[in-house]
């Protein structure tokens, strides 16, 4: 099967498994999907058979870069939706790159930016 056809799954870091799974479970909506004893990953269903693995590490160091977006249809009814479960967006004031209202708007794309409990970067975007 080429990777084009491939089902992936994202790794991220985590320092608290119970926290993150709270994050990920409760205010993100993602469906849990159990936990590797052996390795402490917990693991959470995405679209499309992919999935999410939260990589439970002593010494969490989160990249300051985006490490994983959700396309949506509506960018601001989900950003609406996921404030009313306690997400925090982020605002962007630099050369080039601001956000109103929390989202980013190029012009071809729209995104807005939030954090997990780790600090891992967590993006939303709306094509077109």
């Amino acid at each position: 099967m080429p990777l084009t056809e491939s089902a992936v799954a994202v790794m991220l870091p985590t320092g608290d498994a119970t926290r993150a799974r709270e994050f990920y479970e409760s205010r993100l909506g993602l469906p849990f999907d159990g936990t590797n004893e052996a390795s402490g990953e917990s693991m959470f269903r995405l679209a499309g058979g992919s999935q999410l693995v939260l990589r439970l590490l002593p010494d969490v160091t989160p990249s300051p870069h985006t490490a994983m977006s959700f396309e949506v249809a509506d960018i601001r009814a989900e950003i609406d939706a996921l404030k009313s479960q306690g997400v925090a967006f982020e605002d962007y004031d630099q050369p080039g790159f601001t956000t109103v209202d929390h989202v980013l708007d190029d012009g071809g794309v729209k995104a807005a930016w939030f954090l997990d409990p780790d600090g891992n970067v967590l993006c939303l975007h709306q094509r077109g």
